[in-house]
């Protein structure tokens, strides 16, 4: 099985702006072709959208990337998900 490709969608600077990036996300969700994957950067972990996006269909996985960012890649619940894997659209 391939990797989803992923499309980023980062939120820090709307998230440290005290903003409210829910919209974006769940838009840039509803845009994603059925073999695409999500890679959410954000200032948080962001553990309410784990629940949110698994009852849409999507498995996660996540990383700490340095400073407290994170790394969050969402795929297809058919498609593993994995931080090293896939394709990295912008």
């Amino acid at each position: 099985m391939t990797q989803p490709s992923l499309v980023t969608l980062d939120v820090r600077d709307i998230l440290k702006a005290g903003g409210e990036p829910f919209s974006d996300i769940m838009r840039t969700v509803a845009s994603l072709a059925p073999d695409q994957g999500l890679r959410l950067l954000a200032i948080f972990k962001p553990v309410p959208l784990f629940s949110v996006l698994g009852q849409r269909g999507f498995s996660h996985s996540e990383r700490e990337i340095g400073g407290g960012d994170w790394e969050v890649i969402f795929t297809p619940a058919d498609h593993p998900a994995s931080v090293a894997g896939g394709n990295r659209a912008q």
